[in-house]
């Protein structure tokens, strides 16, 4: 091997351990600010909005995949928001949107952490991120407050993919994957309620549609999506340690 070879190897090895190491301290830093911090979730603010994001973009993904349309989504400052989708959907598919949007944030994180391993590999992600929250922005975000915070954010992704450091990439993308992924942790009440209050009102809370749809007490769909959300988590971190440890 190369002198120029050996360097660059031991480069990038160097930016996975970097990497490995703010995602640590970012798991830390995100539970203290939800649980110890005072004051915490007033700080973590955009982080929640963050999570409401994917939620909705969840459930309009999902479906999509269920044959329907995803019309449009709002969201609101109280870190509330609603998808509406429409299409001739059975028992089962409905069950599988309302899913979408609780398993949806964990799915993201435990891709983030996969393609985080490598800072080519975080550029390329965070810019198809902003590009997708950029389409979204045109396509289905229909409220002012939620087309300033997908905009923003959005613009964010794609200033650091195209002009910062590709460490900067990797760092961001893991951070996103771990709020995200952990955001399941930080709103987990929501798992194992009936109804949720929303800036349009109340409304049955995503589990409870699924119990709706299928069957059994909301509470058992609520612990079953939380376990696939830990499963996804865990999955995720492997892949992510294992790398860094090759």
């Amino acid at each position: 091997m190369s002198d120029a070879s050996a360097g660059q190897t031991t480069e990038i090895a160097r930016h996975r351990d970097q990497a490995a190491a703010f995602l640590v301290g970012s798991i830390i830093v995100t539970v203290l600010l939800y649980h110890v911090i005072p004051y915490g979730r007033t700080i973590g603010y955009p982080l929640m909005l963050l999570s409401t994001l994917v939620h909705e973009l969840g459930h309009g993904v999902a479906a999509i995949m269920m044959g329907g349309e995803f019309d449009r989504f709002e969201m609101f400052a109280d870190g509330s928001g609603v998808a509406y989708s429409r299409g001739a959907f059975g028992r089962f598919a409905k069950a599988f949107i309302s899913a979408g949007g609780l398993v949806g944030p964990a799915l993201i994180g435990g891709i983030g952490f996969i393609v985080g391993r490598t800072p080519k590999g975080a550029r390329i992600a965070l810019a198809i991120f902003g590009v997708v929250l950029a389409l979204a922005v045109v396509l289905v975000v229909r409220n002012w407050f939620g087309v300033a915070f997908v905009g923003a954010t959005a613009a964010i992704c794609l200033a650091i993919a195209v002009k910062g450091k590709p460490w900067v990439s990797q760092v961001a993308v893991v951070f996103l994957a771990v709020q995200l992924a952990l955001s399941v942790f930080s709103r987990g009440d929501y798992l194992f309620t009936q109804y949720a209050n929303t800036a349009n009102g109340q409304m049955p809370s995503d589990v409870q549609q699924m119990s709706d749809a299928l069957f059994l007490p909301y509470w058992f769909w609520g612990g079953l999506c939380g376990l696939i959300s830990v499963a996804v988590l865990l999955v995720g971190l492997r892949v992510f340690f294992k790398a860094a440890s090759d």
